[in-house]
């Protein structure tokens, strides 16, 4: 359960939340949920691949590590990448909608809401919200790009995999990771685009894709399975240590 409430500026002054990334705020994750907004930082840190939620709807997900509860770019001295996904930056913070008029109509406009009871909720520790003497702080205002950066992935992501689906450029993988000669790691259900196929279309379905927007999308994805190979050499070096 959550306590999540409309964040106020006179309420929340003095609330303050803990931003360092660690397995106490539950980072030590193999993978991480991610959307189309945010593929060209992924691409150049982590493997993009596809796999379906428990609806069987298709999502966007960072490979972070091998093993249950392994996240191969945390250590003690936090979260060692250039990018971290929108998903593990947002904190306590959601997206809530309240209803607003305009010209006489109602709309729902997208306000921040946060989660009091979230582990990073602190009164003494962390990054404030709002100045003391009025308006939202640096971290705040980040909060609220990190908010829209998933907000608006959402929203994209639908109509990504429909076009993608609709083109035939998903296709399942096997995703074999060789760590010498006795020991592989076999990660299912993983899917990807279809560089032959994407190679395949013709210049009207190149169009429309490139119209719009997810044609860049799906060479990203592509781009990022070079970051496999660092996936390799981070879990050597673990299990050399180790």
């Amino acid at each position: 359960m959550t306590n999540t409430v409309l964040l106020d500026n006179i309420t929340h002054q003095d609330l303050r939340v803990v931003t360092k990334h660690s397995a106490d705020f539950g980072d030590n994750i193999n993978q991480a949920l991610i959307f189309p907004t945010e593929f060209t930082d992924i691409h150049r840190e982590y493997p993009i691949f596809f796999n379906k939620d428990a609806q069987g709807v298709f999502q966007s997900i960072a490979l972070l590590g091998l093993d249950r509860d392994e996240n191969l770019f945390l250590d003690e001295n936090g979260w060692q990448a250039r990018y971290v996904p929108a998903i593990q930056k947002r904190g306590p913070f959601f997206i809530g909608f309240q209803e607003k008029m305009i010209d006489g109509e109602p709309h729902q406009e997208p306000m921040i809401h946060v989660d009091l009871d979230h582990d990073r909720i602190s009164d003494s520790d962390g990054e404030l919200l709002f100045k003391p003497h009025g308006g939202n702080t640096p971290y705040l205002e980040h909060i609220g790009t990190v908010l829209r950066t998933i907000h608006q992935g959402i929203d994209i992501s639908t109509g990504m995999f429909a076009a993608f689906e609709e083109m035939g450029l998903i296709e399942k993988v096997d995703v074999e990771i060789k760590l010498s000669d006795t020991e592989q790691y076999n990660v299912p259900d993983y899917y990807s685009i279809s560089e032959e196929n994407l190679m395949q279309l013709d210049g009207t379905s190149l169009e429309r894709l490139n119209k719009a927007g997810f044609l860049r999308l799906a060479f990203l994805v592509l781009a990022s399975l070079g970051n496999v190979s660092r996936i390799v050499d981070m879990k050597n070096q673990k299990r050399a240590i180790d």
